[in-house]
């Protein structure tokens, strides 16, 4: 596929996202608001209220720091800088951008970046050594 048709496919594919994220904002911000302005329940009420604010307001921030990303990646296309590492200034692979379209660095160093921000996490040993249960 030629380069040009593969970057407007992300394109399309980041636009569409950050469409659905804006909606979904919309929808979630709405629902926080709702429920604050419901009168008060039981304790039991207001316990799931509470819980159910926080994991709106997780994904509320999780969907805003993703459409944060999104526009980022957009502005990149715009400027020509997309699909180039940030770390090592190399091409990302098409194929690390089509399952992550707002990568800003390539595989190899996303890893070097992760081994330095947890040196000591073997998470393939986690399971390993764990002992047995009788």
């Amino acid at each position: 596929m030629p380069k040009k048709e593969a970057l407007n496919k992300l394109r399309d594919i980041l636009i569409r996202r950050r469409d659905a994220l804006r909606r979904a904002l919309a929808g979630d911000l709405s629902l926080l608001q709702e429920v604050r302005d419901t009168g008060p329940g039981d304790l039991l009420d207001a316990a799931v209220d509470t819980a159910q604010d926080e994991v709106n307001s997780q994904l509320v921030e999780a969907e805003s720091r993703e459409l944060g990303l999104i526009d980022e990646a957009l502005e990149r296309l715009k400027d020509g800088s997309y699909g180039v590492c940030e770390e090592c200034g190399k091409n990302i692979p098409l194929a690390r951008l089509q399952a992550l379209p707002y990568a800003t660095d390539c595989i190899h160093c996303r890893r070097k970046s992760e081994q330095v921000r947890s040196p000591g996490a073997a998470w393939n040993r986690v399971f390993q050594d764990a002992p047995a249960e009788t």
